[in-house]
């Protein structure tokens, strides 16, 4: 069990610890077998003379007593967006109907062929054009089909009505909704 002033030299070393070091301040609060068989090692001062010694002493202990992390183990609680996933903004349920919605920026970026492949323009076809190439701004406009892993992907985003058979007059696309030979 501690004491008052231990308790109070502890608060004190967490507030003297700054940047990196100060999640670790909090696991330096925590008593293990580990850090008391480290403290006994070192050897508080009993007395600090000047207000230099007094900042040094408690970061030395603490140096000793910290175990050793790798640099985003120590950023990551400061910096939450390294360890998180990317979100895909998927409703499940709507609040007014509680149906499942599409996601919008799959409707607006890719189109989807009825036989089930999705298509998409290239990346940068309408960005910094006056700086490339007559042949690469070609490219550029031309439509690139997805693979299957970000087929399946897109048809999770998007409700059956955008999967359904339209037939439009002089579709570009008509000869590409069906396909033969071809497994998705």
């Amino acid at each position: 069990m501690r004491t008052h002033s231990e308790e109070n030299m502890a608060a004190a070393l967490a507030r003297r610890v700054s940047g990196l070091l100060r999640p670790l301040s909090v696991s330096l609060c925590a008593k293990t077998p580990q850090l008391c068989q480290l403290s006994s090692l070192i050897q508080p001062p009993a007395l600090y003379n000047s207000a230099a010694a007094a900042v040094r002493a408690p970061l030395r202990g603490a140096v000793c007593q910290t175990p050793r992390y790798n640099i985003l183990q120590r950023v990551s609680p400061l910096i939450p967006s390294l360890t998180q996933q990317p979100c895909r903004s998927l409703t499940y349920y709507s609040v007014k109907k509680g149906k499942r919605k599409s996601v919008n920026s799959v409707k607006d970026r890719f189109m989807r062929l009825h036989c089930g492949l999705w298509i998409r323009r290239k990346a940068g076809y309408k960005k910094k054009l006056w700086k490339k190439l007559p042949a690469r701004r070609k490219r550029l406009r031309e439509h690139v089909f997805c693979n299957k892993t970000q087929s399946k992907l897109l048809d999770k985003m998007t409700t059956s009505f955008w999967k359904r058979r339209n037939w439009y007059v002089n579709d570009p696309y008509l000869k590409y909704h069906d396909r033969v030979n071809l497994k998705v």
